[in-house]
């Protein structure tokens, strides 16, 4: 007979235990305790598979539980799930950072409480795996030289500095530690215009830097490709130094091409982390600045871990969110200034947070956009502009087409025209009401694809505008490849006019060009009166900004085009 799985329950309140034990009474055998102390008692004794631990009880709460479940090789490797309150975020972050696998809310939800614990068991089982297939690997590697060195460039190798970074900050732990991670910026190109020997040259140069910067003290490893890791004692390093005297480094190679390294910080605060995460966050920290000249390493910090937290937070509630209708839209009206009516909309997504309240898009889109889920969002929105077109047209309105933005994510499928067809056919509307508006940025990731599509909608009698123009650094290339109908010029344009003789003249050039071309033009973030009337004299009578409107509910917007008809 096979033996179940044992899941340690351990919550204070007999309620509690009871509601758990039932979620799992049929799948795990049921240990119980009523405080940490008990929990404690019971994994001497007994293996346990998976603990269920609440962070508020006596005698020993659960911080303290998992502080001892992590120093003690015995039973860290028990997966633990905490349960807290809904308004407890501070501790879930908190209980994250020092261990715990995953957290569940109380009250619980049977359904999301049983799939965080099937998805930290299968992570585990995953973990055991792994366990299992080194422990076969080390029988094997018994027979032979342990390989610690990346062949080509002499430093450790991953795996290697993971074992040795490990144990020089646990066992020097009157040392305060820095995990550096390095990468190159572009060095696949670098390996294209020259030749792999160069690349070669260029990696084993940085590796005998990176030798004299650990030191006696340090480590230095190559991490794989152009990657590198430095673990160094916090009082050695002057990241400043280092990546000053790394780029006079590469400069003495002459390579006809500017090697760039930007690099991450980790400041090791918790010995017990594992290496690999302190190598990760280092990473995290160095993505906030590569591609940037000015800046070329970053720490990871306080600011940085609550950002990405938060990013985290809003991954966990962007499902729920759609289930339970908290997204809409907002309409911001576009005015002709001669008759100083309505004569467009653009659609713009909101999020009724429970906790943070009304969140406007540039709190989530960059999230959504980096894990997919914007395609999501975008479908909802362009669902819910074509019931607002339809319910001017039930209202007897003359309808004002809609604008809504595509993501570049969008703009790749396929069949993005297909379904925008189909949305016009559901709702009895014409490819004119609903109009399409894109980015410089989808042009600059793939400009055959993006011109490939844009021919399908202009064959479909759609709209097309290209939002922010201006705000990127091919322009005026993109409106040579690109047959658009209508260009909403970068409020930046507006703000600087009233300062800069020079940004009215780009200002008026750009209307000029555009109306050569045929293309439309709309301003956007107009505020002032005197704008306003600067906009008339350069020929440009299609404003959006604060001065007619600010972004309002599907409703207010109705009864404002009510109003005006």
């Amino acid at each position: 007979m096979t033996e179940r799985t044992v899941m340690l329950i351990v919550d204070d309140v007999e309620i509690n235990r009871a509601i758990l034990s039932q979620f799992f009474q049929n799948e795990y055998e049921i240990l119980e305790a009523s405080n940490g102390e008990e929990a404690l008692e019971i994994l001497e004794s007994r293996n346990v598979d998976i603990m269920l631990l609440d962070l508020m009880m006596p005698v020993m709460n659960g911080m303290e539980v998992l502080g001892v479940l992590h120093k003690n090789p015995r039973f860290s490797h028990i997966p633990v799930i905490v349960t807290t309150s809904q308004d407890v975020v501070n501790s879930e972050v908190q209980a994250l950072e020092n261990g715990a696998a995953d957290y569940i809310t109380k009250p619980y939800n049977p359904i999301i409480v049983k799939i965080r614990v099937r998805n930290v068991m299968a992570r585990q089982e995953n973990e055991w795996r792994k366990v299992r297939q080194k422990a076969q690997a080390d029988k094997i590697s018994e027979m032979q030289n342990i390989i610690e060195i990346d062949q080509l460039t002499g430093l450790y190798n991953h795996q290697t500095i993971m074992t040795k970074a490990s144990k020089m900050v646990q066992e020097n732990r009157s040392v305060r530690y820095c995990i550096v991670y390095l990468d190159i910026s572009c060095f696949k190109v670098i390996n294209e215009m020259f030749n792999m020997e160069t690349g070669d040259m260029i990696l084993k140069t940085a590796a005998d830097y990176f030798k004299t910067v650990a030191g006696r003290r340090g480590l230095a490893a190559r991490l794989s490709a152009d990657q590198f890791a430095l673990c160094v004692p916090e009082d050695t390093l002057d990241m400043e130094l280092v990546i000053q005297g790394l780029d006079a480094v590469m400069r003495s190679l002459a390579v006809y091409r500017s090697i760039m390294f930007y690099a991450g910080v980790f400041v090791v605060d918790n010995v017990y982390l594992s290496v690999n995460k302190m190598l990760d966050r280092a990473h995290m920290a160095m993505n906030t600045v590569k591609g940037n000249y000015n800046k070329r390493y970053a720490y990871y910090d306080e600011e940085l871990r609550t950002s990405l937290m938060e990013e985290q937070m809003l991954v966990r509630d962007m499902e729920g969110a759609m289930d339970n209708n908290n997204f809409c839209i907002y309409l911001q009206p576009i005015y002709n200034i001669d008759t100083n009516k309505i004569v467009s909309a653009e659609t713009l997504i909101r999020w009724h947070h429970p906790q943070k309240g009304l969140m406007s898009p540039s709190k989530f889109i960059h999230v959504f956009e980096k894990n997919g889920f914007v395609t999501r969002l975008d479908r909802f929105a362009w669902g819910d502009a074509c019931r607002f077109l339809s319910r001017q047209r039930d209202n007897g309105l003359e309808v004002v087409p809609i604008s809504v933005n595509v993501s570049r994510i969008n703009m790749y499928d396929q069949s993005f025209v297909d379904y925008m067809q189909s949305l016009l056919a559901k709702y009895d509307l014409e490819p004119w009401m609903l109009r399409i508006e894109i980015t410089e940025s989808a042009y600059m990731d793939n400009p055959a694809q993006l011109v490939k599509v844009l021919k399908k909608l202009k064959n479909a009698g759609f709209t097309v505008l290209m939002d922010d123009f201006g705000s990127g650094y091919s322009s005026l290339n993109i409106l040579k490849d690109l047959t658009v109908d209508v260009l909403k010029l970068d409020m930046k344009f507006i703000q600087n006019f009233e300062r800069s003789s020079r940004a009215s003249i780009i200002m008026e050039s750009v209307v000029q060009m555009a109306h050569n071309l045929g293309i439309d033009t709309v301003v956007e973030g107009v505020e002032t009166e005197t704008q306003v009337e600067f906009l008339k004299e350069i020929g440009c009578n299609v404003v959006q900004g604060y001065y007619y409107a600010k972004p309002m509910s599907t409703e207010e917007c109705l009864d404002l085009l009510i109003n005006e008809q």
